[in-house]
């Protein structure tokens, strides 16, 4: 019978240290990471223990859940307690990317590797600050030098990406069909 006991309570202390680890960090955790930090584990026990946190989550009608994003799992509120979440958000101005950085993104995001003069010659404007700044926020990064003339930079996104837009992976992103419809329907409404 003890023995039981005590299965139980190291279950119940491994699923409270991985709901620790994934509410500490403030990027995707990748189940082999969290493997390496919590003893006797495998990263196949870590899915079916983020499995069973979620289940545990919405059987106690909680305002989050784990997803996966970004090849790894983090935390996030549920879409109900989106209006609330946004008047939090919104006192951050340091979060929110400007309609060039979110142009200059989406052009590196759909053509990546992208040099700079690609995102110009598609914008139609210098893009200097703009890239330079998405480098600062770790949204993009330098991927290596396209060959040719001058060598230059190639630019890639990064899995803070990801995060940022909640994306598991890239094959995540909207289609460029899609965005179109988006477009078409926008205008539709708009004119």
């Amino acid at each position: 019978m003890h023995e039981l006991i005590d299965q139980k309570e190291v279950k119940e202390s491994t699923h409270s240290i991985v709901e620790a680890l994934l509410f500490a960090s403030d990027t995707p955790l990748t189940s082999q990471k969290i493997s390496s930090l919590v003893e006797n584990i495998t990263p196949q026990q870590v899915e079916e223990i983020v499995d069973q946190l979620n289940q545990k989550y919405e059987e106690g009608n909680r305002s989050f859940s784990i997803r996966k994003v970004a090849s790894g799992f983090q935390m996030y509120t549920l879409p109900d307690f989106k209006p609330w979440i946004e008047k939090l958000v919104s006192t951050s101005h340091s979060q929110k990317l400007s309609p060039a950085a979110l142009e200059a993104l989406a052009i590196i995001a759909y053509k990546q590797p992208a040099v700079k003069s690609e995102v110009e010659h598609i914008r139609g404007v210098d893009s200097d600050w703009v890239i330079h700044g998405l480098l600062e926020k770790n949204l993009i990064t330098i991927v290596g030098r396209k060959h040719g003339l001058g060598r230059p930079l190639l630019y890639g996104t990064t899995p803070g990406f990801l995060s940022y837009f909640g994306l598991n992976s890239l094959d995540d992103l909207p289609k460029i069909e899609e965005l179109e419809e988006l477009m078409k329907q926008k205008e539709c409404r708009d004119g």
